[in-house]
């Protein structure tokens, strides 16, 4: 059923939280924490490479931390440099993470991003592996949004048919199967599109105004698991192959 007294931008709840909770994160770390406490709340929740390299040289204090090796797989996310680099995580998450989040419901929905954000930083993690500098930002777990949103947004009756309204069941189309989107242009089109931004970021053609590096790859393994995980925490029976 088709309401249109709802407007397409209603946000459901557990994303206006997590953006919430974004902000929040943002306002502690970036303008009420003393310059040393920054440095151990970075320790605490930020990942970095380094931590798992036993043969790297760690500053003092590191030691003192152990439990962030396992934590920070996803706390990352959690974290921003500046109002830049959280404006356009939480622009990218609005649509796709509330189609997801409409799909999948609160509990899929968190436990999703918890998944591909932990995805980003294993990658990240295999590509600068002793690194010392610190990796934030959910664009890891968002690039996951955009990928499992992907998977049934342009199927027949999907929301991407829908737009100018809130209709629920546009967000309950059955999803083809993975190979199924691989073999659907639109598809295509999108993902060939994403990963050449990321590789244009990744060779160097593009960089951020305050000189600060994009974890592209981290990028790619959220995207990646996204395609992956869909299916498994999807909670629509999957369309029946002709």
């Amino acid at each position: 059923m088709t309401d249109t007294s709802e407007p397409i931008l209603n946000v459901p709840p557990v994303v206006t939280w997590t953006i919430a909770v974004l902000a929040l994160v943002h306002v502690v770390h970036a303008w009420l924490l003393t310059p040393a406490a920054e440095r151990d709340f970075l320790l605490l929740f930020a990942f970095i490479p380094a931590r798992y390299d036993p043969a790297a040289v760690l500053p003092p204090g590191w030691s003192s931390m152990p439990g962030a090796d396992v934590w920070s797989f996803v706390t990352y996310a959690l974290i921003h440099a500046d109002l830049l680099h959280l404006g356009l995580n939480v622009v990218w998450l609005l649509p796709f993470g509330t189609a997801l989040a409409r799909r999948f419901g609160a509990g899929r929905f968190l436990a999703f991003m918890v998944a591909t954000a932990a995805a980003g930083a294993a990658v990240h993690l295999a590509a600068h592996y002793g690194e010392l500098y610190p990796m934030v930002g959910a664009s890891a777990a968002i690039s996951g949004t955009m990928a499992a949103a992907m998977r049934f947004a342009f199927q027949r009756g999907g929301p991407l048919r829908s737009w100018h309204t809130l209709d629920h069941a546009a967000y309950r189309v059955p999803a083809v199967s993975l190979l199924g989107s691989l073999r659907d242009p639109r598809f295509l089109l999108f993902v060939a599109v994403w990963f050449g931004i990321n590789a244009i970021f990744g060779l160097g053609g593009l960089q951020l105004d305050n000189g600060q590096t994009v974890a592209w790859e981290a990028h790619i393994g959220g995207f990646v698991a996204g395609m992956l995980l869909f299916s498994v925490l999807d909670p629509v029976p999957p369309a029946r192959q002709a």
